[in-house]
């Protein structure tokens, strides 16, 4: 599994500088949290998505930690968490244009992921 390719994660983008063999559990990470939490998905312009996710009162702060290591890695990415209610968390995701495409496949991962569960 640690010699696998970027393109072969999914929507892994070339730019992430996390290293190959945690490459696989990140990404494991996000599809638990799209198949567990995510409810909606809208795009709202070529370079940004904004996903409801609902669950446990922690989500929030799961996906801060998640998205706060992501940035890390991937910095291009402009991560937004906001609690809506309680267990109601909404994620914005912003990209350069650069990086649209690496959003359009966190858009599909994130929907086929919520289909399989």
């Amino acid at each position: 599994m640690t010699d696998q390719s970027p393109a072969d994660l999914g929507w892994v983008p070339e730019a992430c500088t996390l290293p190959t063999a945690e490459k696989p559990l990140r990404l494991a990470e996000f599809d638990a949290l799209f198949a567990v939490s995510v409810r909606a998905a809208e795009r709202l312009g070529p370079q940004h998505l904004r996903l409801t996710l609902a669950g446990e009162l922690g989500l929030v702060d799961s996906v801060r930690d998640l998205t706060d290591r992501e940035t890390q890695c991937c910095s291009f990415f402009a991560f937004t968490v906001d609690t809506m209610q309680p267990g109601l968390v909404r994620l914005d995701v912003e990209v350069p244009a650069g990086q649209a495409e690496v959003l359009d496949a966190i858009q599909d991962r994130a929907a086929q992921m919520r289909s399989e569960s």
